[in-house]
């Protein structure tokens, strides 16, 4: 947590912005300089201090992932490159369906998808199954950057199969997110808040390490919630988008940690800080890409 702190010397009072972390099992404190009066930009201060916190502490690790993993690629063989990234993307589609109530395990989705065994499951799980890994094959294809047309159109491809009417069309009702104590916003706020993301998204990705970029553009859709159903899965696949077209390693959510996934969400949402997610999943990326890294 940042504080601003007091300071006497020679009877002057002196300002600083304080905040203490844990890291390696110890205790430590960045500060800066404020003046001697409280600046009344004080709130985006305390922001862009923890700002350039994080990123002295992530975008060295992030950047060593990303040099790690182009390193690793090139000295991999196409062929196994290829059986990499198909495993992958069956453990992705287990897990983002699975998060979302699908009925299918593991070996019932790679069986499905890279042996066409359609298991004894509901027809919807199975289809859905199909549409999603459709989509991700197409995604890792795509030249266009990221655009409402592009998003509508990966909405309408995951559920033409088993929901034509709520695919690819953004909203016209209230919604409310089960257990959730966030409530996303009303139908007539929707179009302004997606011109905002997409506007948004233009002016941060070339300023942004991509994969808070990533974690930012996974927040604020999910946050928009523009659709009746598959806000998620289509976050989920934003988050990889955006992390493939920058060269990085792409990230799953395993149905096994949903909990602190949902948790991390829910807070960013309803406490407004964005940081609470984006510093989830920064964990969650070194976490799962932490073979990138150098031996200490």
């Amino acid at each position: 947590m940042v504080r601003v702190s007091r300071r006497t010397a020679q009877g002057r009072t002196y300002l600083y912005l304080e905040h203490s972390y844990r890291e390696g099992g110890e205790v430590r404190k960045k500060e800066v300089y404020l003046g001697r009066s409280l600046p009344s930009d004080i709130e985006a201060r305390k922001k862009a201090f923890l700002s350039d916190i994080y990123r002295a502490k992530w975008h060295p690790l992030l950047e060593e992932i990303r040099l790690g993993f182009a390193k690793d690629r090139r000295r991999t063989p196409a062929t196994a490159r290829d059986r990499n990234l198909a495993a992958f993307g069956v453990q992705f589609t287990y897990d983002t369906q699975r998060i979302e109530g699908s009925t299918l395990t593991l070996r019932e989705t790679a069986d499905l998808l890279e042996r066409g065994l359609t298991p004894a499951r509901p027809l919807r799980d199975v289809r859905e199954a199909e549409a999603h890994i459709g989509v991700f094959r197409g995604m890792l294809r795509e030249r266009r950057d990221l655009s409402l047309g592009l998003v509508l159109r990966w909405h309408r491809d995951l559920f033409r199969g088993t929901r034509p009417d709520i695919a690819g069309r953004i909203r016209e009702h209230s919604v409310a997110i089960s257990g959730s104590r966030f409530t996303p916003p009303m139908p007539v706020e929707l179009q302004p808040l997606l011109r905002d993301f997409f506007r948004e998204y233009a002016r941060e990705r070339s300023r942004m390490h991509p994969v808070e970029l990533a974690a930012l553009v996974h927040l604020r859709l999910a946050t928009i919630h523009p659709f009746s159903d598959g806000n998620g899965r289509v976050a989920r696949l934003l988050t990889n988008f955006v992390l493939h077209r920058h060269g990085c390693p792409m990230v799953n959510i395993p149905y096994a940690g949903r909990g602190a996934y949902y948790t991390a969400l829910e807070r960013a949402q309803t406490k407004r800080m964005d940081r609470v997610f984006v510093r989830w999943l920064l964990r969650r990326y070194v976490k799962e890409h932490r073979r990138y890294l150098r031996p200490e």
